[in-house]
């Protein structure tokens, strides 16, 4: 399509409307030089899905929007760009828009209406002229919501151009294109989120995407337009609740879930393969490589097209030599002078993602207190289970996701507040013991969060979690308040709410495995407290019960009874050299619950 540039509209009209557009949003502009875009040979069935849908001469009323959520490092903004490009190429681009969140000129809402208008405007002179009208008529539009800055800029323009009868409206471009909604933060430093950041900013940020996609649904959707706008972003809270069920999105939008629907092993190792060998004619040598080489690193990827792309920006840096490159990133290890860093744009896009999590959890009123990252890595412990050392045989300890969250104090439905901000890594899914637990998506953000030297600030040292859940057991048997010299039969029978019950149970069963793999000298005068508080009276007041209610249901207490009484007796001689009092009390206490169960045969007795 020719592009008309009016002479006779209003050069301050048009030159206001220039001071406000985002010149580095554009699909082309120079600052994303060369951004990120898909092989030919790769993304086939999902570049050929959405060139279909936009394509579609006869859509159907759900078919004027599409939305497509990926996890982090899928490949969103590569296929964004590459659907650009053909769209481009087609005649059939009217605009787009690619936010970043680390660019404070393209990280907000505030400049996408105007952007988008501008590009439509170079397509006819007559909505050029209409935008400047709109301009002239009221100078403060862009200081109006984006609904507002809608009608004005982009649905009465165009009616104006189509009641006009001066140009096929069939042949006008209609695919507008925005990638990144969840970049919209808001964040005009331009740098990573930062350590702390108010919940109004946060909320800012979502207020923004919100207002984004409501003025999408009421000034494209309702409306007679034929433009067909698709979104790409990551599955956070604003679009994932738009598009679940219920959501004012749900019905009317054309949902494409990225990482779910679309393997893309075959593309990347494609992907690894031709660059692979580009790198061979250059060196002349093309046997620098081999094909289980590229297998490690298509497995490594986990679904990532960022992991084979940061690999491979490493790997053909300029005046190095690649096949050294390629080793140290297939055995990469942490250890002291350690000067590679192959995953270094990886690891800031996990620590951008993991800090915006915190900042935005940690800022809600009613977690205040809470350790966002002590929260988190327990659940990405347990999802692997908790490690037991000095066992003959290997042992491990799992809890279910919400067992994890009861001993760690959290509400009902913790777990998914706890990752509303990274859905895009992670998901709390059933297992293979059809239990919920946290699911990664990707092994490389575990490598990441388990490295100390990638994740820096955000690294949690397991111990520091053990300690953290054996303080939590400890709490939870000082704060049950019960008639010790009156206590009922049965477990069921404990005058307590159900939620008490079970929190003290779980406290009961785990306390002697935490306390175990726990440091007793970061322990210790917890372990003290709960001692001088009568702590282990109340243990073994309660303990036969919590055994008995566990034996029919072949619990963990009833199963795991020697190894429970073992742990504990190895944390009290682990303690004695720092506490030899408290150490005194533990062993008596076991001496005593050992003697119960040789006497009896069958269980502790109190």
């Amino acid at each position: 399509m020719t592009v008309h540039t009016g002479s006779d509209r209003s050069i301050d009209g048009w030159d206001l409307l220039l001071k406000k557009i985002a010149p580095n949003a554009l699909p082309d502009s120079n600052t994303r030089y060369d951004a990120p875009k898909c092989d030919e040979d790769t993304r086939v069935e999902v570049t050929g899905e959405i060139m279909d849908w936009i394509q579609d001469p006869i859509p159907s009323p759900t078919q004027r929007l599409l939305c497509m959520t990926g996890a982090a490092g899928a490949g969103k903004s590569a296929l964004q760009q590459t659907i650009a490009e053909r769209c481009t190429g087609s005649d059939i681009l009217a605009a787009g828009f690619f936010f970043s969140s680390t660019d404070p000129t393209r990280n907000t809402a505030s400049a996408i209406v105007p952007t988008i208008a501008y590009q439509i405007g170079l397509k006819h002179l007559l909505f050029q002229d209409s935008i400047v009208a709109a301009v002239k008529h009221d100078p403060l539009i862009f200081s109006r919501s984006i609904q507002s800055q809608m009608e004005a800029l982009i649905v009465r323009p165009f009616e104006s151009l189509r009641g006009s009868n001066q140009i096929n409206i069939g042949t006008f471009p209609y695919a507008i294109l925005i990638d990144g909604l969840d970049e919209c933060n808001g964040n005009t430093s331009g740098t990573l989120i930062p350590i702390h950041v108010d919940i109004d900013v946060r909320r800012q940020a979502e207020d923004q995407q919100a207002e984004l996609l409501d003025a999408i649904e009421h000034c494209i959707l309702d409306k007679d337009l034929p433009f067909r706008v698709f979104i790409a972003s990551r599955p956070e809270w604003v679009i994932r609740t738009a598009l679940e069920p219920g959501g004012h999105l749900h019905q009317v939008a054309y949902h494409i879930r990225l990482s779910d629907e679309y393997d893309a092993s075959g593309d990347m190792r494609r992907y690894l393969q031709r660059r692979f060998e580009l790198i061979g004619v250059r060196i002349g040598n093309p046997q620098w490589f081999t094909d289980e080489n590229i297998e490690d690193l298509v497995e490594a990827a986990s679904g990532q097209f960022v992991y084979v792309a940061t690999v491979f920006k490493y790997i053909s840096e300029r005046r190095t030599l690649p096949a050294g490159r390629l080793k140290a990133v297939l055995t990469w290890t942490p250890h002291i002078g350690q000067t590679a860093r192959p995953f270094e744009s990886l690891d800031r896009l996990y620590t951008n993602i993991l800090l915006n999590a915190k900042n935005a959890y940690e800022a809600i009123d009613t977690h205040h207190g809470r350790d966002f990252l002590l929260l988190l890595r327990a659940h990405h412990i347990n999802a692997g289970g908790f490690p037991c050392p000095d066992m003959p045989k290997p042992f491990c300890l799992q809890l279910p996701a919400v067992g994890v969250s009861v001993l760690l104090s959290l509400e009902a439905g913790a777990e998914d507040n706890l990752i509303s901000d990274l859905r895009s890594l992670m998901t709390f899914e059933e297992d293979d013991d059809r239990q919920i637990r946290l699911h990664l998506y990707h092994k490389s953000f575990s490598d990441f969060f388990e490295e100390e030297s990638r994740a820096k600030d955000l690294f949690v040292p397991p111990l520091r979690v053990y300690t953290h859940l054996a303080e939590c057991c400890m709490h939870h048997i000082i704060e049950c308040l019960l008639p010790l010299d009156r206590l009922p039969g049965t477990w069921d029978e404990l005058p307590l709410p159900e939620s008490q019950r079970l929190s003290l149970k779980l406290a009961i069963d785990d306390l002697s495995f935490f306390l175990h793999i726990a440091s007793a000298s970061a322990i210790g005068d917890a372990v003290a407290d709960f001692t001088h508080k009568d702590g282990w009276p109340k243990l073994g007041e309660v303990l036969p019960l919590a055994y008995n209610h566990s034996q029919p249901k072949a619990g963990f207490l009833f199963h795991h009874w020697p190894e429970w009484i073992h742990w504990l007796h190895r944390f009290a001689e682990n303690l004695k050299i720092q506490k030899p009092e408290v150490a005194a009390v533990i062993v008596e206490f076991v001496e005593k619950w050992c003697s119960s169960e040789a006497e009896d045969g069958q269980e502790p007795q109190g």
